[in-house]
């Protein structure tokens, strides 16, 4: 009888065999389009993955360096005729290699795993930044020396908890409940945008139901070859949200919901972008919305682009907000090189992608004038984008696009990305 990994290797090597090597895909690569390299296309990491699945290329670390380029940006699926699920199968092969592939990000695993291990996260975080430790570190150069200077330049400031668990009630006339999604990253580093998320909701007579057992979507170990993990993180959410009568679960990272929307069995909810849900929500007569003089650009990410397919819902949620000017970010069609935990992992790849993001800000017009505000669905792109402006003397904010909503309704709060 065929051992787990073997039926494994026999469904990854069926799925790959959906490809015709037509190269349509090709283009779209962006780590192609940065090595003009056919081993850092998806056609080629195809051949490489049947290589190895049948044994005739060895599991050299030239090979795997090829295959762990991969952004994950899902961007060569939109173009594929055949469909091939490039997505499930580089994530079937990372945990299919485990026992030959380095475990490079235990820890972050580990600690995403656990609600508490985050808030204690989130309490060791307040305490470096508000103490003084954080600008201490940065001029004694430590952090140089232990080679941690990229990963904490990374950090936002951190003002605020997430929102606590339990019903939070609305104001005025109800239209009924939703739950929202926390995530794990996203609770300690965009608590901002969760805090607003709930404030629109509230204000526009929505009951907003956050479960207290809920955690990580399971999205970092799924793609770093952790699938029996991610099934378990899955269960975990799928009790969270069980029983509850919910119109939507709400998410405001689109990393965290392109996982929850291909969990099977699916949650008990439509998952759907906080900006998609608002923009046809009920209650907008209700509340009074401030003018904007001011040009801004919105960064699609991946995730929005290329699985959930709902990157313009954040256009039409910002045009609700009277004089704002709205335009796109030159290049939404590549990514930034954020990818999860691409950005620890490839940061020279990473920092060629956002490379391409800063130029696009210098350069770029949005109608009567230069943006100075970025807004994206994924906090993980926000991150990274906002450490890159950091870094060149950029005056830009980088947020949410509910955030921005939520300022000009009256909530007013510290950008996530200042300091």
């Amino acid at each position: 009888m065929p051992s787990d990994h073997d039926q494994q290797a026999t469904q990854l090597r069926q799925e790959a065999a959906r490809c015709v090597a037509c190269g349509l895909c090709v283009p779209h690569c962006p780590t192609y389009r940065k090595t003009f390299n056919e081993a850092d296309s998806p056609r080629g990491r195809i051949f490489m993955m049947v290589g190895l699945l049948e044994g005739r290329l060895p599991s050299s670390p030239e090979l795997l360096h090829h295959l762990d380029l991969c952004l994950g940006c899902r961007a060569c699926e939109q173009a594929c005729p055949s469909k091939v699920a490039y997505g499930r199968l580089a994530d079937g092969m990372r945990d299919w290699m485990s026992p030959v592939q380095p475990r490079l990000r235990k820890v972050l695993f580990v600690s995403v795993r656990s609600p508490r291990l985050l808030s204690g996260g989130a309490g060791l975080l307040r305490f470096y930044q508000r103490s003084g430790a954080q600008k201490l570190a940065r001029r004694s150069g430590l952090l140089d020396r232990l080679g941690l200077a990229a990963i904490e330049a990374q950090l936002p400031a951190h003002h605020h908890a997430a929102p606590t668990t339990g019903l939070h009630l609305p104001a005025g006339t109800p239209h009924g409940t939703v739950g929202l999604f926390l995530g794990c990253v996203a609770r300690i580093f965009d608590a901002q945008t969760l805090n607003a998320a709930l404030f629109v909701l509230n204000r526009l007579g929505y009951a907003v139901d956050i479960p207290a057992h809920q955690g990580c979507c399971g999205a970092l170990h799924q793609h770093n070859g952790d699938l029996g993990t991610a099934d378990i993180l899955r269960q975990v959410n799928l009790n969270a949200f069980a029983g509850r009568i919910l119109s939507a679960i709400v998410h405001a990272a689109s990393g965290c919901a392109a996982s929850l929307a291909e969990y099977q069995p699916p949650l008990n909810a439509p998952i759907m972008d906080i900006s998609t849900f608002l923009d046809q929500a009920e209650g907008w007569p209700s509340v009074s919305i401030a003018p904007l003089d001011s040009a801004v650009s919105v960064h699609e990410s991946c995730a929005s682009r290329n699985v959930l397919h709902d990157s313009q819902s954040a256009y039409s949620l910002l045009a609700r907000i009277p004089n704002l000017v709205i335009g796109a970010l030159a290049g939404n069609d590549q990514c930034c090189g954020a990818a999860g935990s691409y950005a620890l992992t490839q940061p020279k790849m990473a920092g060629l992608l956002l490379r391409d993001k800063i130029e696009a800000v210098k350069t770029g017009t949005v109608s009567h004038g230069r943006t100075r505000i970025i807004v994206t669905s994924n906090p993980g792109c926000a991150l990274h984008m906002a450490a890159g402006f950091r870094a060149e003397g950029m005056d830009v904010e980088v947020m949410h696009p509910v955030t921005l909503l939520a300022k000009q309704m009256g909530y007013f709060e510290v950008p996530n990305n200042a300091g």
